[in-house]
């Protein structure tokens, strides 16, 4: 084999070893992207499995908070009663003890309602 011979020679098996190179650059570039993908995949079903338990603290929430509305505006009434018959008769006592005592739950009431939207 002459000198020719032996530089085409090293030439196709450099050209061989570039093949090579680049094929395996590529094999492991694929890799990546799968493996990026599927830690997109796993964090994107996990986020869904999350929403369930979401939701379900949503509506207890949601229930906690419409029963101290509801609260608050039963109380609200039955202090606004309570007024009228003490209104109407400002010098009986019962009427009296019972404006304080619808007042008085009306304030627990309100309080729980800031407490709630403080936490909001």
């Amino acid at each position: 084999m002459d000198i020719g011979g032996w530089i085409i020679l090293a030439l196709l098996v450099a050209l061989a070893a570039w093949v090579i190179s680049i094929y395996n650059r590529l094999v492991a570039l694929r890799n990546r992207f799968k493996n990026a993908f599927a830690q997109i995949d796993v964090q994107l079903k996990r986020r869904y499995d999350l929403i369930p338990n979401l939701v379900e603290a949503a509506k207890g929430y949601l229930a906690h908070e419409r029963q101290t509305l509801e609260s608050v505006i039963a109380a609200r009434g039955a202090a606004v009663n309570a007024a009228q018959r003490a209104a109407a008769a400002p010098g009986e006592p019962a009427a009296m003890a019972g404006l304080a005592q619808a007042e008085g739950v009306l304030g627990g009431a309100l309080g729980r309602l800031l407490a709630v939207s403080a936490t909001s």
